[in-house]
């Protein structure tokens, strides 16, 4: 009850030939995700082959939901990794994105992903397809069957939502329930 929540019939978002799952809860608009951000890149750095980390896009608004569909369309297209910290230091540190506060613009955002090889004007149809409709859905499915109130939120195995004191706190939770995790497994 103070480290983590065990989340009654929970299942991993996506699983994945028995990999451990860690899901990161995040927006790209949310100032604390923009301060986990780096010790949560570390982390991931350290990960065993065992265990996948997952990002679930949170649509909490108006000012999140057009990030959390550019989400799903750059994973589609193979450009997360190359813009995920991009993106949290143009809206945070730069200001050449809009943030939380600012509105939204899509066409922003598309310009954004132009500058890694998308095509601006298909990356905005995409935004507003059925497939990512889907996905958004999905994702805000398994934040409610999940408890998810607030972002960065990490999910172990769908099983445990941590809450933890700090991020390292929250770090090191995960590693314990990653263990336990494995242990269980045999």
């Amino acid at each position: 009850g103070t480290d983590y929540v065990e989340i009654p019939g929970g299942q991993p978002y996506d699983p994945l030939n028995g990999k451990i799952e860690v899901v990161e809860v995040f927006g790209y608009v949310c100032p604390a995700c923009n301060r986990f951000q780096p010790l949560l890149r570390a982390w991931k750095q350290t990960l065993p082959a065992d265990v996948r980390m997952t990002y679930v896009p949170a649509a909490f608004g108006p000012e999140w939901e057009p990030w959390a569909r550019a989400y799903y369309v750059s994973e589609q297209q193979g450009l997360v990794e190359r813009t995920h910290d991009t993106i949290y230091q143009e809206i945070h540190a730069t200001n050449a994105l809009p943030g939380e506060g600012d509105k939204p613009d899509e066409q922003a955002i598309a310009n954004f992903y132009a500058r890694y090889g998308a095509n601006p004007t298909e990356f905005l149809a995409a935004m507003h397809s059925f497939a990512t409709d889907a996905k958004l859905n999905r994702g805000k499915q398994f934040m409610m069957r999940s408890g998810v109130e607030g972002t960065p939120t990490l999910i172990v195995n769908g099983k445990y939502r941590i809450k933890g004191q700090s991020y390292e706190d929250i770090l090191r939770i995960a590693n314990q329930l990653i263990a336990q995790e494995r242990a269980a497994r045999g």
